[in-house]
């Protein structure tokens, strides 16, 4: 297939599209002006704009031949009265009409809908790079003992109980006291508010999941080597994630990032946790 890679920050988008050129796939980046910070990815074919300009993008993929999409990378969530939009995407905000307002799954939902009419297949970056999800287990660090065990139990099911309101993806328990849960702030500065609050005595755990009716081909929760080292710069033992289902951004280095800070990063499977905990 001929694939159309929206590209925000981090390392992932370029890891996709190697992934896909290796697969065979012929790959055409579209660079997010004020997102995208991977010089390597101009080694592809590839246009650079900003978010606003929906419908010179579609122009452009269009011109490409491009018939399948992959959106990944760092974003964050803007406001539609600073896009800026072109006309397309004018008409795009007025057909999402309340889904603009509303939680992410909702309105990404709606987006992907809208590109499907535009003619194009949108698909996960996890079917192109299976390996960028863990298996249930120890990826890094010590395991878990009982309070930390007891602390990630308790994030889950905080998560869980908000997941039908559609707010965040993670939080961060100390002794089993919520410091924070993500909004609109972005996992990063969850950390930061976090480092705040934290108590005497050992440090929180960061659990990150996915909302059971997350829309994983473009919202998968991600976590790399910085989230790593922003949450022991929170003081923080661990991070739990969800098997699966959670995008490692850059597995070595996050691995090795973990071991140097001294923190454990454990793949679960929340349901089987809850049981054995």
């Amino acid at each position: 297939m001929k694939l159309g890679l929206v590209a925000g920050g981090g390392p992932f988008p370029a890891r996709v599209a190697a992934a896909a050129v290796a697969r065979g796939h012929e790959v055409f980046v579209v660079l997010l002006r004020d997102f995208h910070d991977d010089p390597g990815l101009r080694a592809f074919p590839h246009m650079e704009e900003r978010v606003g300009a929906g419908g010179a993008i579609i122009q452009r993929l269009r011109a490409e031949g491009i018939t399948h999409l992959v959106l990944c990378g760092r974003a964050k969530r803007l406001s539609p009265l600073t896009l800026w939009p072109d006309a397309w995407m004018a008409k795009v905000i007025a057909r999402l009409g309340k889904a603009v307002f509303a939680g992410d799954d909702t309105l990404l939902r709606n987006f992907i809908g809208i590109l499907g009419e535009e003619g194009f297949e949108v698909v996960a970056p996890q079917s192109l790079l299976p390996s960028s999800t863990a298996e249930p287990g120890l990826l890094a660090g010590e395991a878990p003992d009982e309070l930390a065990r007891t602390d990630i139990l308790r994030g889950i099911g905080v998560l869980r109980a908000l997941a039908d309101q559609d707010v965040g993806q993670s939080i961060v328990v100390q002794q089993g006291l919520v410091l924070g849960i993500e909004a609109v702030e972005g996992t990063d500065a969850l950390l930061a508010r976090a480092a705040s609050l934290r108590r005497e005595g050992p440090g929180g755990v960061l659990v990150k999941l996915a909302k059971p009716q997350q829309e994983l081909r473009v919202d998968a929760p991600v976590v790399g080597s910085i989230t790593v080292r922003h949450a022991a710069e929170a003081g923080l033992r661990g991070i739990a994630i969800e098997a699966g289902r959670t995008i490692l951004a850059d597995s070595e280095g996050l691995v090795a990032e973990a071991r140097k800070q001294g923190l454990f990063v454990i793949a679960v499977e929340p349901e089987n946790f809850a049981r054995s905990a």
